[in-house]
């Protein structure tokens, strides 16, 4: 009898250890190594393709890249129709609650998370598919519950330090050199914290700001 195909993971999020410690998490349960990509940005993710096909998208929410998670994710779907999405973002309001079920992710994880969140999180949603998809079942099954994953002893893991929830938000007034500005947009680039100013070109590292 034929092996299933592997089931294949692309993780896209500026964090570099949010990448490494979902990839690890992942392998920790089995899945192979050439199973899982790894990248910072959407465009980054796009490029892979054709050449790989994930079968489930695990993504920053992007709010600020031409691409956001889940555009990307459509732009995925067009060459991997089967693809399953999962997010991440500092921000899970209402609103992005509402969008993320609109477009079918299998779970929308606040920022920042421990590693047992993440871990119970993704599970559940491997489990669910399973069910759900009887044609990924048999690869899942095989993967998650074969003796060598069920008997492994695998070293913790553990989580990497991520940035805090941004201390600042659109609108708040801070202190820049002498003059007072307002805030624009919060953004965490590559893990900092970086404040676009109302009528000012550029992002500025959050800690060169002060609260006016």
């Amino acid at each position: 009898m034929t092996a299933p195909a592997p089931l294949n993971f692309l993780i896209v999020d500026p964090l570099a250890g949010v990448q490494t410690f979902a990839r690890q998490l992942l392998e920790s349960y089995g899945f192979p190594a050439d199973s899982i990509r790894c990248c910072n940005r959407p465009d980054e993710a796009l490029a892979l393709l054709p050449g790989f096909r994930p079968q489930f998208l695990i993504c920053d929410w992007f709010p600020k890249e031409t691409l956001s998670g889940i555009a990307l994710y459509q732009r995925v779907c067009q060459q991997v129709p089967d693809c399953r999405l999962a997010l991440l973002s500092f921000e899970t309001g209402p609103e992005q609650q509402a969008q993320a079920q609109a477009a079918g992710a299998r779970f929308l994880l606040k920022k920042p998370f421990t590693a047992q969140e993440l871990k119970s999180t993704l599970r559940q949603a491997l489990e669910k598919l399973a069910k759900e998809r009887p044609d990924l079942h048999q690869r899942l099954q095989q993967v998650m519950t074969s003796p060598q994953v069920m008997q492994r002893v695998s070293p913790p893991i553990a989580m990497p330090a991520m940035p805090a929830v941004p201390p600042l938000k659109p609108g708040d007034k801070v202190k820049l050199g002498s003059s007072t500005e307002v805030v624009d947009t919060v953004v965490i680039r590559q893990g900092e914290l970086v404040v676009q100013l109302k009528n000012k070109s550029g992002l500025i590292p959050a800690d060169k700001l002060q609260r006016a």
